[in-house]
């Protein structure tokens, strides 16, 4: 219910603040209720919504919206039953396996949670967005390709957009934004950050991600004083990297989980190699490295290289969903892209299939 319970919150603030026009009851209701996007976002105000439920306008099919709405609903649909849950099963298996994991497993375990929570989480809005263009209603963008970000504060202008401008407008400027001098201002950086990571869970490893956020936007704060620009691969790799440890904390159940994973990135003395390089790389034994399958823990063969090169160029190298449905002309070429994606999507729905906030 936390999406619902956010709405109400921006819902009410509005209101008293006389940010939003009054509307009767029913109009209200809908806005509460409206099924896309009620259990996974994007957050929405009624100041963008209510005047769209009272527009006629949108009261007559619009066979463009149907179009653009179909081929999000199943760029997300791809994403979340193909991609997501496919990458699922290797963090779950990593994260709760009761072994110690070697380098390698460490890391494919880390990866495929960043994987699994940027394509469960940006599948859903993509579902969420393209059925609310079947009734003529825009919903707000949630996610702009996150992983591309060369800093922390860029991280978070792309990732769960709605939940940042939350964050903004409904406690950070509150508390004093950026009034009262930098102290103040990083201050509130922080609460606001640690406060974002309560409201996913009631847990120690929650408010530690949200604590590791903060301290970054601070440094980024700071860091931005100095005029000093690093490259952007440079930038990226930090980038990337400090999300992709800090989701460690935001998905372990508890501490020791967290810690067990983190460890095995970067203790070099459980490493293996495929057992095809033995004969040629005998040589290694001598220095602790042993052979054979690098990702038996988490259960996955070596296709799984395979998948994390396909995520690494989606998120990397290819425009986001909604670049791609919205404001770029659809055409042949996406039609055949949407219609696979969906096709692939529909063939597995048999598997079994996580929702993944009911873990928050």
């Amino acid at each position: 219910i936390s999406f619902f319970t956010f709405q109400q919150i921006a819902y009410l603030v509005d209101s008293f603040k006389r940010k939003s026009e009054c509307y009767d009851f029913l109009n209200y209701a809908v806005f509460v209720t409206f099924f896309p996007q009620l259990i996974a976002g994007p957050i929405v105000r009624s100041s963008e919504m209510m005047p769209q439920y009272n527009n006629a306008r949108n009261k007559i099919i619009n066979y463009k919206n149907i179009s653009v709405g179909l081929f999000v609903f199943s760029i997300g649909l791809f994403k979340k039953v193909v991609l997501a849950d496919t990458f699922s099963t290797w963090a779950t298996a990593g994260f709760d396996a009761g072994r110690i994991l070697n380098l390698f497993e460490a890391w494919a375990t880390s990866l495929s949670y960043t994987f699994q929570l940027y394509f469960d989480f940006s599948g859903y809005a993509d579902m969420a967005i393209g059925a609310a263009f079947l009734f003529n209603i825009k919903l707000p963008m949630n996610f702009n390709s996150p992983y591309k970000a060369l800093n922390i504060q860029d991280f978070w202008r792309r990732w769960h957009i709605t939940l940042s401008r939350f964050l903004k407008d409904y406690i950070y400027i509150p508390l004093g934004g950026n009034r009262g001098g930098n102290f103040r201002t990083y201050s509130n950086l922080l609460a606001t950050f640690i406060i974002g990571g309560m409201w996913h869970g009631v847990g120690w490893t929650f408010v530690f991600w949200g604590f590791l956020h903060g301290v970054a936007i601070v440094i980024n704060r700071i860091w931005r004083l100095t005029s000093i620009k690093l490259p952007a691969v440079v930038a990226w790799f930090i980038t990337f990297n400090f999300v992709n440890i800090a989701w460690i904390f935001f998905r372990a159940n508890e501490w020791s989980t967290a810690v067990k994973v983190l460890a095995s990135m970067f203790n070099l003395e459980h490493v293996f190699l495929p057992r095809i390089f033995e004969n040629k790389l005998q040589f290694l034994s001598e220095y602790g490295i042993g052979f054979g399958q690098i990702l038996a823990v988490i259960g996955a063969g070596y296709n799984a290289a395979y998948w994390f090169f396909f995520g690494f160029i989606l998120i990397l190298c290819c425009e986001n969903t909604m670049q791609s449905g919205i404001f770029v002309k659809l055409n042949f070429k996406k039609l055949l892209v949407s219609g696979g994606a969906f096709v692939l999507g529909v063939t597995s729905l048999h598997k079994v299939t996580e929702f993944l906030y009911f873990n928050f």
